[in-house]
């Protein structure tokens, strides 16, 4: 039997909260936590989109323990806590509220002892969030460098390479600051890989990237930056710690969520709901319109052919892509709606098929929805409303296009973050 609208649309947002669900700090946290230390403290650090979330379950798995500490969540990310203070700052841009709540968290891990613990609470943002300029940097510096990555179409990866090189408190410089105590990171992984130094930049491991690397990747993506960042890349006078630094001791570091971990539960519900699931992987990266239009070849694949599976099946992965914005500007709309658009012009209206693509985060860029949906009758019913769909894509305005449509997927912040969730239905 045919998948109808309604029962198409209803699966992909029940396989988006199976994703979201599966990332909860309040329900995965706690049986990571390490054993408490028998006579230090316990400080608790963070930074990211769910920092505020993982600090209140921290202190839930942790009644009878005295724990101090800071962390800095995005603003509206914020959440209750008994003893953690909670700073917010802004976020994809950053702000003199995140510079101050990085000294902030560095001052909270200063004088420790061996016999003490931190435990580092680290999600998606943290690097927008703890911006701290090396000596010699300005705030504005780093915001420029911020603006230019964001529209140079670097993959966030290589991003996090230069960001480390500008930064006080990212590649290593939190741990070392907390030296000799033991650092416990716990990690909401929202980066490709799983990669902990490009996980807010790393603050509490070692550094395999350089200067130099940085500086290839400014030159290979044409990056216009502030005098004194070139400058500063230049001298590469103070390298971040690399592998084997003893300074870093032991590093610990648990992932509580992940990519990867999202999808197979999101594939355990589409069993549940009749669909035959097909992961086709938590790192995919390009673009965002050409993976986009990737997913609609395979689901067109799908549907005429039974390859690579029959339906009805669902198509699911995971990733970070990227929108390089030229010199004429954008509209309205993140990388997840300008995907699904992609998608969308793609299939050309082709029947029985469905995708959904969305920031669990709940946040697509810096819009107020997590992403969207789209069906067989998106294009038809956009151009009863006016609307060109090429050209809503072509000046990146995918945003627009939905919310005419009632088509937004919008969940408010979830307080976590395991990057993007994509998924196609095939009926």
């Amino acid at each position: 039997m045919a998948w109808t609208d309604s029962e198409a649309r209803a699966a992909l947002t029940k396989l988006f909260a199976a994703a979201v669900a599966s990332a909860d700090p309040r329900v995965v946290l706690a049986r990571h936590l390490p054993e408490p230390p028998m006579a230090g403290r316990v400080v608790v650090v963070g930074a990211g989109k769910s920092a505020a979330v993982m600090a209140a379950a921290v202190e839930d798995a942790w009644p009878h323990r005295t724990l101090s500490g800071v962390v800095v969540t995005r603003y509206g990310h914020g959440h209750p806590t008994r003893h953690i203070e909670v700073l917010e700052a802004s976020h994809p841009v950053p702000d003199a509220a995140g510079a101050a709540a990085a000294r902030v968290v560095l001052e909270a891990v200063a004088g420790l002892t061996a016999e003490d613990l931190v435990l580092f609470l680290v999600s998606g943002g943290g690097s927008a969030l703890t911006t701290l300029p090396a000596p010699g940097l300005t705030l504005e510096d780093l915001m420029a460098v911020n603006r230019a990555l964001l529209a140079s179409g670097a993959t966030i990866n290589e991003m996090n390479c230069i960001r480390r090189h500008l930064s006080a408190f990212s590649g290593g410089r939190l741990a070392l600051a907390a030296a000799p105590a033991r650092v416990v990171t716990l990690a909401i992984s929202d980066v490709p890989g799983d990669d902990p130094a490009a996980i807010a930049s790393g603050p509490t491991v070692p550094d395999p990237t350089s200067f130099a690397q940085a500086r290839a990747l400014v030159a290979h993506y044409r990056m216009v930056l502030p005098a004194a960042v070139t400058a500063h890349l230049a001298a590469a006078a103070e390298e971040t710690p690399k592998p084997g630094d003893p300074r870093l001791g032991k590093v610990d570091y648990r992932f509580i969520a992940t990519p990867r971990l999202a999808l197979e539960a999101a594939a355990e519900v589409a069993r549940k709901l009749g669909l035959t699931p097909l992961i086709l992987g938590d790192a995919l990266e390009g673009e965002a319109r050409e993976v986009g239009k990737v997913l609609a070849g395979i689901a067109t694949s799908a549907r005429a052919h039974g390859h690579p599976l029959s339906g009805p099946c669902v198509l699911l992965s995971g990733g970070e892509t990227t929108v390089t914005i030229g010199t004429e500007g954008g509209g309205r709309g993140g990388r997840n709606g300008e995907a699904l658009l992609g998608c969308a012009v793609t299939l050309d209206g082709a029947p029985g098929i469905w995708a959904l693509m969305g920031d669990t985060d709940g946040i697509d860029g810096s819009e107020d929805n997590a992403g969207a949906i789209a069906a067989p009758d998106t294009l038809a019913r956009a151009r009863v409303a006016g609307l060109d769909p090429r050209a809503v894509l072509g000046r990146h305005d995918s945003y627009t296009l939905f919310k005419a449509l009632g088509d937004l997927l919008e969940t408010g912040p979830t307080l976590t973050n395991v990057n993007d969730f994509r998924a196609v239905l095939v009926g």
